[in-house]
């Protein structure tokens, strides 16, 4: 069973498990999106566009790849022992092509977790210090991904930056736009880390980590799915999470 360091994802806001599922059950759900895609693997010629993104997918396979015993451990460790809700699927999939073309959606951000007024307006969901929604940011690694293949950018340490930008807010919490506005200046002075890797590794992440996507200067297509971790309730004061949110508010 993999060991996951709880100290290193409290200072870096993210941990690595590697072969977190099976690279045959990868093979599995990669043929599946290949061909929700339209392109043909073996032909560039019809890879076209930068980015194409695919809905949430619930199929066997791709359950199976978020509900291993390894992910249950690693959700048990960083969300807190059943504070979190099995995933049903895996969400959405930015499928990324080898493209001169800009993809238009690789700025600084962090992901918000819960609606605002307009539940089908993703740009005015939002997010709050408690993290209501998400317990995790998740990256499932489908495909191999080196350095060229657009893997996520990082900005290591960036989630201690975020807490005190939302603590004003209360429960309310803050827009998805609003919150990259600030968190994005607060968090210019972190190194960055690349979310390279093999398929069937997943990177856990702390909610509030400031992460972006890139252009893809490679030659073989990235899968990856992003899904959050939905908690079953309050996470536990004892979490890493909330032990994390807790540091960046220097207490």
């Amino acid at each position: 069973m993999h060991e996951i360091d709880p100290d290193a994802f409290i200072a870096d806001g993210f941990v690595r498990v590697a072969q977190a599922f099976p690279r045959d059950l990868a093979a599995e759900c990669r043929a599946i999106l290949w061909r929700d895609t339209g392109c043909d693997p073996d032909d560039p010629s019809t890879w076209t566009r930068p980015v194409i993104r695919l809905g949430g997918y619930g199929q066997p396979p791709f359950k199976a790849a978020a509900n291993t015993p390894r992910l249950h451990a690693a959700y048990d460790a960083l969300a807190g022992k059943g504070a979190w809700e099995a995933p049903g699927g895996l969400g959405t999939f930015p499928i990324r092509f080898p493209s001169d073309e800009a993809p238009g959606d690789d700025g600084w951000h962090i992901d918000a977790s819960f609606p605002g007024d307009d539940p089908d307006d993703f740009m005015r969901y939002r997010v709050n210090l408690a993290s209501r929604g998400r317990a995790l940011l998740m990256l499932f690694l489908f495909s191999d991904v080196g350095e060229d293949d657009a893997p996520t950018r990082v900005r290591v340490g960036s989630h201690l930056d975020v807490p005190p930008l939302l603590e004003p807010a209360g429960d309310a919490g803050v827009s998805f736009m609003d919150i990259a506005r600030e968190a994005v200046p607060a968090s210019e002075h972190r190194p960055v880390a690349l979310a390279t890797g093999r398929a069937g590794d997943v990177y856990l992440c702390h909610p509030f980590l400031v992460h972006a996507a890139q252009p893809h200067r490679g030659t073989r297509v990235k899968f990856m799915a992003q899904p959050p971790l939905s908690p079953s309730g309050p996470l536990p004061e004892t979490s890493p999470v909330r032990t994390a949110i807790q540091r960046g508010l220097g207490r």
